[in-house]
């Protein structure tokens, strides 16, 4: 079957939200109430760090089942990182492929090493078997 080519920056969710590392657990919560998203991108501290990533599984996982306080930990704390990351231009069968490969569920989206935005693998999913009309 073939689909064709679609960069990987065709479905992402361009500029994510960002918050900074020492955010609180109950800050970064607060944030994904309001803006109503599933993940949060740790800001880097300086050019030489590397992108974080704050995940409802990562508050179950390291917070919750731990029995954390949500307002004495730190988003550091309990965030992912590094992550993967893929390049904008990298086609969405590759992505797809790199993150069944690591049992990730999303990736950051880099242009030239600068973050241009994250995809989920669902959105690459629900993209690559989307029906493809005859022209």
């Amino acid at each position: 079957m073939n689909r064709g080519y679609t960069p990987v920056r065709a479905v992402m969710t361009a500029r994510p939200i960002m918050i900074d590392g020492l955010a609180t657990v109950a800050q970064a919560v607060a944030i994904m109430r309001e803006k109503q998203v599933s993940s949060l991108v740790i800001n880097r501290r300086d050019e030489t760090d590397e992108y974080g990533v704050l995940v409802v599984t990562d508050l179950a996982k390291r917070l919750i089942v731990l029995d954390k306080s949500p307002d004495r930990t730190n988003v550091y704390e309990i965030m992912s990182k590094p992550v993967l990351t893929v390049e904008a231009d990298m086609d969405i069968r590759y992505a797809i492929r790199m993150l069944t490969r690591f049992d990730l569920s999303r990736s950051l989206v880099l242009d030239r090493g600068e973050l241009v935005g994250l995809v989920t693998q669902r959105e690459l999913v629900l993209a690559y078997l989307e029906p493809k009309t005859e022209g």
